[in-house]
């Protein structure tokens, strides 16, 4: 029995078999004769004339096409500060914006493999059983029912239908990855702005330290005067306002910094109360200013990844007006079953209960009240508006250069100047000083002098905060530091 069953089921399976090779012919015809519909993509032009681009704050910087992005660059090692690295590597381990961009990447990764699916073949497997009652000739008859069967399916790809939903599934998996560099990229720069700002609320609070401590022996001096009758009320009042205004301000920096060493402890994933940054030792140098180099290459805005991104939304957008396309037109399913179904278990593999079919289908709709045009419509102006925001991303980078060169420069000469002003101000507060010990001036040509000169070194901080927030914004515009960095210089 056995035997017979083996060669019986052979013959069906051959049978079976003969019917699907021909069917793969076909296909194979079918394949052969196919297309991918839609457009091949090509690269937008990043501005209309699409010309040579250069920099109006320095005809040597130029900008090209968007390419790899370069994330391993440690671009923020230019400021020569160890704790700012620490900080930094902290921030790309444990930041949870971060962490979110990193998921989302993954899950936009996910969406290639289950588009690439849709290529492959479906197999599956199933097996039933029952028990019924049915009625034959009048009479009733309860009876088993056993059923397996093995069934393949496959939809080839005629038009380029499943192939252009991987190029567009890549595409997006692409400017995920890039949105993580540019969130990174985003971090990064944050926590050096605020440690390079919070570097100098430190300088600033020196310098308010030494200016009290003048302010205080300036005050005693008054009062000894007072004692002595050189010098009135009004002169130990003012000692003492100019003394308490210079105090309120040494607090209100404190303030700042506290708020300031808060954002890095969020950016570097730790709680503040945990968290806490050492200020510097009096005299130490802060951290160091890079010097803008006077070339860089052609590729300077290769590496932003927002560029990047967009113009791989570009290539997603493109991809899906072939998916559309692909709609028109007719799809073709193959399917195939093997199979045995019997009144018991013992019958499942003998010959009489065997069954196989082999078939496919060809459909296509003929109407569908415009859906499929609207769906058109729909896709080509989804490519318009990401070429369109491609080409504004590449503006706004280029506009951002700009900005920060021209700040770099124009603030550069403000800082010498500055300079020059401090140090004619500590010239004219020490004479002044000198002709009050000797009697020959009175305190309140003192405190204005003073009050110069505070307001000098303060100014002369400020703008040196404000070339680090240039330079930080300057490296990040043109998507993270610069290949060949000069030598950085210090400015003190």
């Amino acid at each position: 029995m056995l035997k017979g069953f083996d060669s019986a089921n052979r013959t069906a399976f051959n049978i079976w078999r003969d019917g699907a090779a021909k069917s793969c012919t076909a296909i194979a015809l079918l394949l052969l004769a196919g297309c991918a519909v839609g457009p091949d993509y090509q690269r937008p032009a990043a501005l209309a004339d699409a010309g040579p681009l250069a920099f109006k704050e320095n005809s040597a910087w130029k900008s090209a096409q968007p390419a790899a992005v370069d994330l391993t660059e440690t671009w923020w090692t230019v400021y020569g500060d160890a704790r700012l690295n620490q900080l930094v590597a902290q921030a790309n381990e444990s930041n949870q914006s971060l962490a979110q961009a990193q998921a989302q990447y993954r899950q936009a990764q996910a969406l290639v493999p289950a588009a690439q699916a849709a290529n492959m073949p479906t197999l599956g497997l199933a097996a039933s059983e029952g028990r019924g009652l049915a009625f034959t000739q009048g009479a009733p008859a309860l009876g088993n029912s056993h059923n397996w069967s093995f069934q393949a399916g496959w939809e080839p790809d005629l038009w380029g239908r499943v192939n252009r939903s991987v190029e567009a599934a890549s595409a997006n998996a692409q400017a995920s990855d890039y949105d993580l560099g540019a969130a990174r990229l985003a971090v990064q720069a944050t926590l050096v702005n605020d440690y390079l700002q919070l570097r100098m609320v430190d300088s600033q609070s020196e310098l308010f330290a030494q200016l009290i401590g003048g302010y205080g022996k300036a005050l005693q001096i008054t009062q000894s005067q007072k004692r002595l009758g050189v010098a009135s009320p009004m002169d130990v009042e003012l000692a003492n306002a100019t003394l308490k205004a210079a105090q309120a301000q040494a607090t209100d920096l404190a303030l700042t910094r506290e708020q300031l060493e808060h954002a890095i402890a969020v950016l570097t994933g730790s709680i503040p109360a945990r968290f806490s940054i050492a200020p510097l030792p009096p005299g130490s140098t802060s951290p160091r200013l890079p010097t803008v180099p006077a070339t860089l290459a052609s590729d300077l805005l290769e590496r932003r990844p927002d560029i990047a991104a967009a113009e791989r939304r570009v290539a997603a957008a493109n991809a899906n007006i072939g998916v559309a396309r692909a709609a028109w037109f007719p799809r073709l399913q193959l399917s195939s079953s093997y199979g045995n179904a019997g009144p018991s278990l013992g019958d499942w593999f003998l010959t009489p209960y065997q069954a196989w079919a082999l078939g496919g289908t060809l459909a296509g709709t003929l109407f569908d009240g415009g859906q499929r045009t609207a769906l058109g419509e729909q896709v080509r102006a989804a490519f318009d508006a990401a070429a369109a925001a491609y080409r504004q991303t590449v503006l706004s980078g280029i506009q951002e250069v700009e900005d920060n060169l021209s700040a770099m420069a124009e603030l550069q000469h403000e800082w010498e100047f500055q300079n020059a002003a401090v140090q004619s101000s500590r010239v004219a507060e020490r004479a002044i000083l000198s002709q009050y010990r000797a009697g020959t001036a009175p305190y309140t040509a003192v405190v204005t002098v003073q009050a110069s000169r505070l307001a000098n070194e303060r100014v002369a901080l400020q703008v040196q905060a404000r070339l680090f927030t240039a330079a930080v914004a300057l490296i990040k515009a043109i998507g993270g530091g610069w290949h060949g960095l000069a030598a950085a210089d210090t400015h003190s």
